[in-house]
């Protein structure tokens, strides 16, 4: 019956064909620049739908569709139905052992900002395609994956609460009511939520577990999870900050539970200057201006290299720029948005100091990549094109990357 199972799983993606099914990009017309200020600040919004996929969207799908397919594959079989019969004495008080034993717990650790749970989300968009994964014989319904925010508090009890709430609202079930009706104690409900997650759960992914940290009952909480993942064989995905990896190393249980995937702001490279271009060409001022090298390296300068920070620049600097009448998105107006807009943010950008001197290197690197590129590629589709390829082709050719793309593979648009 596994086999049943992982067939309704979406077949896994790689190489370009997960680059364009990752990718969004709401539609865009430049005829848009001469409607009126309310039709054009409404506009505006459409930056933050944008997804640029990376290096780390790839790392992120993969690592979480194959933590899928382990969990799912435990589903069903001999020792599953063991292991129900020994959840079941949990949950009535008994003696019990553990049967079915963890399947995978990981961490994705990243800077705030850096596009951790937009990886995650579109990753999931694509993973958990069927929202709900039903069998007949015997007949099953299983949720393909729950995403949850760690307590603030880290009470063990509200964490295992959500978990039976969310598994409610998919399935339309009562778990939740009647753990409330019931007044069921922390170690009634882990016996409860073990075998609701064996029986319906293939993936659970915690996010802001950063709260673990500074937090007395941060050790149980972990704990608890622990015990969740040995006695019901469901894959766990930790996310948050690089102050967790700390706590994580105190203990060589706890450290096990911190392998995976570690991410820190980006460097000044074409993977970064193709996600300025890309956001920099969604303009909605009236004068249209084209992103120069020394607007990259200002944008680098004030974000960190932090993906999330050159969107809200950009946003903000069109924004203040249609208030006030300027209708350019230059670094002028870039300057009052960080000035005014990103005060507090201040204190927490720190790009490399050895940006300025790498920038000519970076870009005269990307003029003389670009040339070999675009004469090897014109006029063909090559399957060995890389996303670093099309932004060098974009800035020889002062053409659109976004149109690049379209001339490669499917780039999906959507109408916000």
């Amino acid at each position: 019956m596994t086999n049943e199972i992982i067939a309704q799983l979406p077949q896994m993606k790689t190489g370009e064909e997960l680059l364009s099914d990752l990718a969004v990009f709401p539609t865009y017309d430049a005829s848009i620049r001469q409607a009126n200020e309310t039709e054009r600040l409404i506009a505006l919004t459409n930056l933050y739908a944008i997804y640029v996929p990376s290096q780390m969207s790839i790392d992120i799908y993969s690592k979480l569709y194959l933590a899928l397919m382990r969990s799912l594959q435990k589903k069903q079989t001999n020792i599953a139905t063991a292991q129900q019969y020994e959840n079941y004495k949990m949950m009535k008080g008994q003696s019990y052992t553990g049967v079915i034993g963890g399947s995978d717990s990981m961490t994705i650790i990243g800077l705030s900002g850096i596009g951790k749970s937009s990886a995650i989300s579109r990753a999931l968009s694509l993973i958990t395609k069927n929202r709900i994964i039903e069998t007949e014989k015997p007949f099953a319904r299983i949720v393909p994956c729950l995403v949850i925010q760690c307590p603030f508090d880290c009470s063990a009890k509200s964490l295992l609460l959500d978990i039976l709430k969310q598994i409610d609202v998919i399935l339309e079930s009562n778990y939740y009511e009647y753990a409330i009706k019931t007044r069921a104690s922390t170690d009634v409900l882990i016996g409860t939520v073990s075998q609701v997650c064996l029986n319906n759960v293939g993936l659970i992914v915690i996010d802001e577990v950063q709260n673990l940290v500074n937090h007395k009952g941060g050790n149980s909480l972990v704990a608890m999870l622990t015990q969740l993942i040995n006695n019901s064989g469901v894959s766990v995905c930790f996310v948050g900050v690089p102050e967790v990896e700390n706590f994580f190393q105190r203990t060589l249980y706890l450290a096990r539970r911190s392998i995976g995937l570690h991410y820190d702001t980006m460097t000044f490279d074409d993977e970064f200057c193709m996600f300025c271009k890309i956001i920099f060409d969604y303009q909605y001022c009236k004068q249209k201006t084209e992103i120069t090298d020394a607007i990259y390296l200002w944008l680098y300068d004030h974000s960190g290299g932090v993906i999330s920070i050159v969107v809200s620049l950009i946003y903000s600097a069109q924004e203040i720029s249609i208030l006030n009448g300027t209708e350019i998105l230059n670094i002028d107006n870039l300057n009052l948005a960080y000035k005014q807009r990103l005060e507090m943010l201040h204190g927490y950008i720190n790009p490399p100091k050895n940006a300025k001197s790498q920038t000519s290197k970076i870009v005269k690197k990307g003029r003389e990549k670009t040339g070999k590129v675009a004469s090897a590629n014109r006029g063909s589709k090559s399957t060995n094109l890389t996303i670093s390829n099309m932004v060098s082709m974009s800035k020889r050719d002062n053409k659109d990357v976004v149109a690049i793309m379209r001339e490669h593979f499917t780039v999906e648009e959507v109408t916000i």
